[in-house]
């Protein structure tokens, strides 16, 4: 089954999406199943997966209703505050809901250490606690308190969004490779490979812009812990479905149908438990 790992949907608010500047007027406006489900199917896909955009309960509510009325949108990620003190009831009442399968929140907004602190951890205890994954999404500059993290829950299901968003329209790579292949050693930490046209040169980008990143990415991570995600609707700021989802289409073409698979489904159902 072909999943498409990483997208979002909204009723754009501006004061709601604040994040979504006035440079970003492709996305200004309302991000909904309808709008998805032809896409998917035009390029055979079976499924996708709703994360949060909103960092709120609303949010987690918004996707799950979504979910329950579409079947073919297979998991949720959504947000709960991981520092409330009442986190666990809080978890419990989100059990009933079994399309709900982990939570994000966004560190890239974060300071590194703002994951370090006892109130986070005792929120990533508890999530494993209650089955649930993790989506990771940070910046490069925190990938060193990402390792201190990773190195705490061995047996944690942890994702990394976007490959951890380097600099590709600058062409940084060397700080972030070293972070990763670090984090790579660890087994239960899988890495969407999602994103990335965005963290490029949105006007003016070409493939090969893209090839070094996936490259260390497969050698960090291994086929296995591979997860493609469109990042859909964000994409379209710098390509339309089709030629962001043609950027990982070319660089896995030599690879076999099996290798290709897991990339493209396989894997997220594993992770995700789907």
């Amino acid at each position: 089954m072909k999943i498409d790992a990483h997208q979002h949907f909204w009723n754009y608010h501006p004061e709601k999406q604040a994040w979504i500047t006035a440079s970003m007027q492709e996305i200004r406006t309302d991000f909904l199943p309808a709008s998805l489900l032809p896409i998917l199917k035009q390029h055979n896909f079976d499924g996708s997966i709703a994360v949060q955009a909103d960092q709120s309960v609303e949010e987690t509510k918004f996707l799950i209703d979504l979910a329950e009325q579409h079947s073919w949108i297979k998991a949720v990620i959504g947000w709960v505050d991981l520092l409330a003190d009442d986190l666990e009831e809080q978890l419990s009442y989100w059990k009933q809901f079994s399309i709900l399968k982990g939570f994000r929140h966004i560190l890239q907004a974060e300071e590194p250490g703002f994951m370090l602190t006892e109130e986070f951890i005792r929120g990533i205890t508890a999530l494993e606690k209650f089955g649930y994954c993790y989506e990771i999404l940070i910046y490069p500059k925190h990938l060193s308190a990402v390792l201190e993290l990773v190195q705490q829950f061995p047996n944690m299901r942890f994702v990394m969004d976007h490959i951890a968003k380097p600099n590709i329209k600058e062409t940084q790579i060397a700080e972030w490779k070293d972070g990763l292949m670090q984090l790579g050693l660890h087994k239960n930490l899988y890495c969407k490979i999602s994103g990335m046209v965005t963290e490029a040169d949105w006007k003016n980008w070409i493939q090969s812009d893209f090839e070094p990143y996936l490259t260390i990415v497969k050698e960090a991570f291994g086929i296995e812990r591979l997860i493609y995600g469109s990042d859909w609707p964000v994409c379209l700021l710098a390509a339309d479905y089709a030629a962001q989802l043609n950027i990982y289409e070319t660089y896995f073409q030599q690879y076999t149908d099996q290798e290709k698979a897991l990339i493209f489904g396989g894997n997220a159902w594993k992770f995700y438990q789907i």
